[in-house]
């Protein structure tokens, strides 16, 4: 900055700043690859990825939210849209990667755009009320789902899956997506509610994916303390404990001096007389099972023994949350009250040994607010990758449980709003008409990405399932069976997705673009400097951290 023929210093020395434009297609660079970093995973065709860290640790998966963790992402506006994809992993459980193409892909459009000339704020304009066109257009279009319907929901579910790892196994992993999450429904007035922390998932490899396994209980992957101690109880009164079954150490330091032989005996002999009484108040409430969030003395172990006691020490936090409400105790603190009403109940507490550690399995519940998922596989690797399919599959059902509407997949619902959106753009007119269209053409990126990663002819496939849902019969349940190549009616073939995987994915990716594209001025740190470089290119070897997936899409 000059003020007449001296230089005014307003940043700090190092500091390096992109402005206008150059800003502007920096930014929705760094976004646009992200998208394509993503976009080969989305679908039933889509590819996996192999993502090493430095520790040499490997991952293998084609969930886009998992993908975006991974990697190292230093650029500011790459950052928003790994963002959006944590965003809709948490809220909806699946459509992470459609959420962040859609955002790279209405970013490429308003490029286009303004190097047209259209300014950034009607662009922004035209997104947003695109978007809530979009929310209006894709409800319209939804359909009813009942929660009772199990075949429905299994459906849901299996969608989800396909293309995945458990795509083989999709229709009995899909049965117990669908079970756990009906297990820990709850009502609340008209509406019904699902906490998907109420699903607990072990993981163990070394068996067939068919041998996982739903248990109406809690899974603790924790084996009795002491082998004197039954390995099975029927009929268990459970108690739940946060508090440690050893002598207490005095919070401030003391000085035990013991001058005659015989004190010593009396000193051990009232330890010992401390941790029986302990035992005696568990056993006295009638408990057969003890869980104990702390730590259990070698001779409480014994005595609980004794007393025929099964006892698991050093649960975690989670466990004990989720056995209260499996069971139907009560978590207590002090000992000294702990009462037969604060016991827990379940049918039967057994110890089994899955490969090679034992676990504790407490089944049999009455009603159990809370289930676990034993999740089995032939390798660690298929096991994770079990896991985040089911974690898709169990968002989605609760969804579908939750919200009861859904949509018709396979590329379909995104022609359809496309088709409609530029019927819209028309009536808004102005600048923003073609923010409406671009919006309009950046939604058909979705079945234009499943024919792509099908191997199918991009152009040919989009103009046929555009004119399905145009002709003299418009079908608006039409779309790309990726396996046959073939324009198809979606809902016969029962691929479903819930519509807040949709609506989601939209408000998301417009919210991100619309944050990027107002952005004029890009102020880097010293630190930053490196991962953006003047001139408003990208930084050498790709994105920050993201130079290690180069050929990988």
């Amino acid at each position: 900055m000059l003020s007449g023929n001296t230089p005014v210093l307003i940043l700090k020395e190092g500091t390096e700043r992109s402005s206008g434009k150059g800003a502007t297609a920096n930014n929705i660079a760094a976004a646009k690859a992200i998208g394509d970093a993503v976009r080969s995973t989305l679908g039933p065709k889509g590819m996996d990825k192999m993502l090493v860290d430095s520790m040499g640790d490997v991952v293998l998966t084609n969930d886009g939210v998992t993908i975006l963790k991974e990697i190292e992402v230093e650029h500011p506006a790459a950052k928003m849209l790994v963002e959006v994809a944590k965003t809709q992993d948490e809220e909806c459980g699946d459509g992470t990667t459609t959420a962040v193409v859609l955002s790279g892909e209405l970013l490429t459009k308003a490029q286009t755009l303004i190097d047209a000339g259209v300014h950034a704020t009607a662009i922004t304009n035209g997104f947003r009320i695109a978007s809530d066109e979009a929310n209006r257009i894709l409800t319209k279009i939804s359909r009813e789902v009942r929660r009772n319907d199990s075949n429905m929901l299994a459906s849901i579910a299996a969608t989800a899956m396909t293309g995945k790892t458990a795509e083989t196994n999709k229709d009995f992993l899909a049965e117990l997506a669908v079970k756990a999450v009906r297990a820990v429904a709850e009502r609340e007035g008209r509406s019904v509610a699902v906490d998907r922390k109420n699903i607990k998932m072990e993981k163990k490899h070394g068996a067939a994916i068919t041998d996982s396994e739903l248990v109406e209980g809690i899974i603790v992957d924790k084996e009795p303390v002491h082998s004197g101690m039954p390995r099975t109880i029927k009929d268990a009164k459970i108690a739940l404990i946060n508090s440690a079954l050893e002598v207490k150490k005095t919070e401030i330091d003391a000085k035990i001096q013991i001058t005659d032989p015989t004190q010593i005996n009396a000193f051990l002999a009232q330890e010992e007389d401390t941790i029986r009484s302990m035992v005696e108040n568990v056993t006295k409430s009638g408990a057969n099972v003890l869980i104990c969030q702390k730590g259990i003395d070698d001779l409480a172990q014994h005595y609980l023994a004794k007393a025929g006691v099964l006892a698991i020490r050093r649960a975690k936090k989670s466990d004990m949350e989720a056995l209260e409400r499996a069971t139907g105790g009560r978590i207590v603190t002090n000992l000294e009250d702990i009462h037969e009403d604060d016991l827990g109940w379940c049918g039967l507490v057994e110890s089994r040994r899955i490969a090679d550690d034992d676990m504790t399995f407490i089944t049999k519940c009455r009603n159990p607010k809370s289930v676990s998922l034993l999740i089995r596989g032939g390798t660690e690797h298929v096991v994770d990758e079990i896991e985040r399919s089911l974690n898709d599959a169990i968002g989605v059902v609760r969804l579908a449980v939750e919200d009861g509407r859904v949509l018709i997949g396979g590329g379909a619902p995104e022609v359809e709003l496309a088709l409609r959106l530029r019927k819209f753009a028309p009536k808004v007119g102005g600048r923003e008409q073609l923010a409406i269209e671009a919006f309009a053409d950046a939604v058909e990126i979705v079945p234009k990405t499943l024919a792509e990663n099908a191997g199918l002819d991009v152009i040919n496939t989009l103009v046929n399932l555009r004119n399905s849902h145009t002709g003299r019969n418009p079908k608006r349940t039409s779309g790309i069976d990726v396996f046959t190549g073939k324009i198809v009616n979606m809902q016969t073939r029962r691929v479903l997705e819930p519509l807040r995987v949709k609506t989601q994915a939209i408000n998301s990716a417009t919210e991100v673009a619309n944050m990027v594209l107002r952005i004029d001025d890009v102020i880097a740190s010293k630190g930053m400097s490196e991962a953006m470089p003047p001139g408003g290119g990208m930084p050498p070897g790709g994105m920050g951290g993201m130079g290690g997936m180069d050929g990988m899409y």
